[in-house]
């Protein structure tokens, strides 16, 4: 995971957020090197969660005689975290004020919930960088490279990315939505996008911000099926590897599977999010669902997951109980879920009786598909 805090350095100079404790000595080591000797003048902070408000009351004794730039609810959270603030010059700002800094000027832009109630962005209309807080961040730690286009991001950090969206700010899609709308007035303005983790944007921003909009509204990104399944003693996972090899047979290859005993739950989340489909196969224990699955459940409906359509594998030895509990689910806890009439269960094990209802499911699936193509 990659920290960011950027330096503006014009007639006054300007520190954009911190970062968290741990990278603190390297803040300093960096700061120390930029500025050659000035002084910092202002600290503009963006966002109050620890991994970048972590070092600002070090910022404060290094720089005693720093002004503090940030909203009503940002210095609210300061003096929670008893920062000692209230020693120090404070501007106190409201959405669409401006500061002039010499030949820069920005202006705060409020992006309440993305992901805490505090967040601003803060637009510099001069060179035209969106300092965007935890918007547009990534997980993934840099190395050396610091801009998207100097990597391959496809290959090596759009999983990341939309593991990030997803788990950290994907339940206030809304609210995402709501700050895409206020960058799309100044988008022809806007050359660099500086989020507070991973690469800066400098090239193909609307790719970037394409993507954020797709995941915000909870549209599913590829069609393509995702298969978690929860297996005691592997017979569920081989139900769920005779469903996914009818798929592939079938032409439908962009199939993925998880064991959701094994996998982070941020990994199945994103990958939630990603694709059009999830078929759910889960043994029944205690007569519930199986308690890994119930979990990947929850915190579906946790992040807002949303508008998918579904397929339900279940197995139970003396009571096949989790394909209903996982419908009603399904129904009673998340939105715009579509789940298909057609369903696998297995007594035990998949025996040769079951062929039919593998294919019946495979066929529901892609006719789900082609619906929606037309």
């Amino acid at each position: 995971m990659s920290y960011n805090s950027y330096l503006l350095l014009d007639e006054k100079t300007v520190l954009f957020d911190t970062v968290d404790w741990s990278g603190c000595r390297q803040l300093l080591e960096n700061l120390d090197h930029v500025l050659a000797g000035r002084s910092l003048d202002y600290l503009v902070i963006n966002h109050l969660e620890p991994d970048h408000a972590g070092s600002i009351e070090e910022i404060l004794l290094r720089w005693p005689d720093i002004t503090l730039i940030s909203n009503e609810k940002a210095f609210m959270l300061m003096r929670q975290f008893h920062f000692d603030v209230d020693d120090h010059e404070i501007i106190e700002v409201a959405e669409g004020d401006t500061f002039c800094f010499g030949t820069h000027t920005v202006t705060f832009v409020f992006a309440p919930m993305v992901h805490w109630p505090e967040v601003m962005c803060t637009f510099d209309a001069t060179n035209g960088a969106l300092f965007s807080a935890d918007a547009f961040g990534t997980f993934g730690a840099l190395d050396g490279k610091i801009f998207a286009d100097e990597v391959n991001f496809d290959r090596d950090w759009l999983d990341d990315a939309r593991r990030y969206l997803t788990n950290i700010v994907g339940k206030y899609g809304p609210h995402i939505q709501l700050i895409l709308k206020k960058a799309g007035g100044i988008l022809d303005q806007i050359k660099f996008i500086c989020p507070l983790h991973g690469p800066v944007w400098r090239k193909d921003l609307m790719y970037f911000i394409g993507k954020y909009d797709t995941w915000s509204r909870y549209a599913p990104e590829e069609k393509g099926v995702m298969i978690a399944y929860a297996s005691m003693y592997g017979n569920t996972e081989s139900a769920a590897q005779a469903l996914a090899t009818r798929l592939c047979a079938r032409g439908m290859t962009n199939v993925v599977m998880y064991d959701v005993s094994s996998t982070n739950v941020s990994t199945l989340i994103s990958e939630a999010f990603k694709y059009s489909h999830m078929v759910l196969a889960s043994v029944t224990y205690n007569l519930g669902i199986y308690p890994a699955m119930h979990n990947f459940l929850i915190d579906m409906k946790a992040l807002n997951v949303q508008n998918r359509t579904v397929g339900i594998m279940e197995n139970g030895s003396w009571a096949v109980k989790s394909g209903d509990l996982i419908q009603k689910f399904m129904n009673d806890e998340l939105k715009g879920m579509t789940v298909l009439n057609e369903r696998v269960s297995m007594a035990s094990s998949l025996g040769p009786d079951k062929e039919a209802e593998l294919d019946t499911l495979v066929d529901a699936i892609l006719e789900s598909m082609d619906k929606e193509k037309a």
